[in-house]
C-alpha cells in the first residue's frame, strides 16, 4: 500500500537507507576484524594439518620400531644369559 503523502514515502525512503547503511557498517566491521585475526594468527608459527598428520604419523612408525627394536634386544640379552 502506497502512501499519497510525500513526508512519509521521504521518511519511509530514509529509513530504509538508514537500515541499508547500517548493514553495510556491518559488513565492514565484521571484515575488519576478520582481517585483524587473520594477521594475529598469521603471526604465530602454526603448522598445517597436513604436516601434523605427516609428523603423526612418523612418530607411530618410529615408536613401533622401537617397540620392535627393544623386544629384539630383550630377546637377544636372554639367549646371552643362557648361553652363560
Amino acid at each position: 500500500m502506497q502512501s499519497e503523502n510525500p513526508l512519509i514515502a521521504d521518511i519511509a525512503k530514509l529509513l530504509n537507507s538508514a537500515a541499508g547503511t547500517m548493514a553495510g557498517m556491518g559488513r565492514e566491521a565484521r571484515d575488519a576484524a576478520r582481517e585483524r585475526v587473520r594477521e594475529a594468527v598469521g603471526g604465530m608459527d602454526f603448522v598445517s594439518r597436513e604436516e601434523f598428520d605427516a609428523v603423526k604419523d612418523m612418530a607411530a612408525k618410529a615408536r613401533e620400531e622401537n617397540d620392535a627394536l627393544k623386544a629384539r634386544v630383550e630377546a637377544l640379552e636372554k639367549a646371552l644369559r643362557a648361553k652363560k
